[in-house]
């Protein structure tokens, strides 16, 4: 898909009217993924940001950057805002959350750990064109406790990560609150809440499956692959 034709769209294949905008990104929520990678448990959230040209349906052939190195998968919750929010109290995410999808941050791993053992961001390896695959959207009126969701990642029929919101140091509330003192948030920008441990290297030809569920409930599965 052409970067510039990505558009929002809800689980029943319906557009969303929401513009595309900014990716803001969670680094090190979940506990045991900073232990696989050796990281530090942040003070506070960590925080980057990947541009709209990162945004593409995760549904298409994911197309991997070539000759950087490997690329890694990082599942996550994806949170879709729906109002501005600036400064914003907990009060405001009932009305301000459009729902809650599925993305992949995609990762050039050697790439990122290179910038970081030079000091240097993380742009390069975390915010290239094409590097967040979405799912459609579930409205959040069908989700009764987003803090009660689970979802997973399988790559060739193998589970490898799975994740609990439950289980996020920081949740998605306070995130959204935390991520609004710094960086308004407006319509059409989407919340990514941190990845579980599992990521690994992609490889051509992989088949992924993604899947979203609210306790017994499945509320999507997905199929895709990698050129």
């Amino acid at each position: 898909m052409s970067l510039m034709t990505y558009q929002h769209h809800d689980v029943n294949g319906h557009a969303i009217a929401l513009p595309v905008g900014k990716v803001v990104c969670v680094g090190r929520n979940y506990l045991q993924h900073i232990q696989e990678l050796k990281n530090s448990v942040p003070e506070q959230p960590l925080l980057f940001i990947k541009p709209s040209t990162g945004v593409v349906r995760v549904d298409e052939a994911i197309n991997l950057p070539t000759g950087q190195g490997e690329c890694h998968n990082e599942i996550e919750l994806a949170v879709l805002i729906k109002q501005p929010l600036k400064n914003a109290k907990h009060a405001e995410l009932t009305h301000a959350i459009w729902g809650y999808g599925l993305a992949l941050d995609l990762t050039l791993r050697q790439l990122q750990d290179s910038l970081k053992r030079q000091g240097y961001p993380w742009e390069r390896a975390k915010a290239f064109d094409g590097s967040c695959p979405v799912s459609a959207f579930v409205p959040k009126s069908d989700v009764q406790d987003h803090q009660a969701l689970s979802f997973q990642l399988a790559v060739n029929s193998e589970l490898r990560q799975q994740g609990y919101t439950k289980d996020m140091l920081t949740t998605i509330d306070e995130l959204i609150v935390h991520i609004s003192q710094t960086f308004t948030l407006l319509p059409g920008d989407i919340v990514l809440t941190g990845t579980p441990r599992g990521v690994a290297a992609l490889q051509h030809d992989d088949q992924l499956t993604l899947s979203l569920h609210n306790g017994q409930n499945t509320l999507f599965i997905i199929h895709t692959k990698v050129n």
